[in-house]
């Protein structure tokens, strides 16, 4: 084709064709990148339980962006591993974390300590209390 004996409508039609074509090809190329995203995705899922994991386990070791400090997978709420402090005196009196049961608060004061000082409070779980892990 002669370009340079096409008309001025010619011209623009020709570029609006181009044009129409470019948006066609960049709707397919976006339809294209997201089935091969879900393909991969299939695949990542399928390589995962192969392995014996699940999503959830692997997922934070993919996205974890921090370097330091903490670990790469986070506990679920229900996860939570606390400190739970038994009365060897009474094993029903249990204490895990927050207020203060009134029990404790007694035999705080009992033994001389003041359940307002967190270093009382703690010295009376290290002296006193039984400690168990999670």
């Amino acid at each position: 084709m002669d370009n340079a004996k096409l008309t001025l409508e010619e011209i623009e039609q020709q570029l609006t064709d181009i044009k129409n074509k470019e948006s066609e090809l960049q709707r397919m190329l976006i339809a294209r990148r997201e089935e091969q995203k879900a393909e991969v995705a299939e695949q990542i899922r399928d390589l995962i339980a192969e392995h014996g994991y699940k999503i959830a386990e692997i997922l934070p070791l993919i996205e974890n962006k921090r370097k330091r400090g903490g670990s790469p997978v986070r506990a679920e709420s229900g996860e939570r591993q606390y400190t739970r402090y038994i009365d060897p005196q009474n094993p029903d009196n249990v204490y895990v974390r927050g207020v203060l049961p009134g029990w404790m608060k007694t035999q705080m004061t009992e033994q001389g300590y003041d359940p307002a000082s967190k270093a009382d409070r703690e010295a009376f779980k290290a002296n006193y209390l039984q400690s168990v892990r999670g």
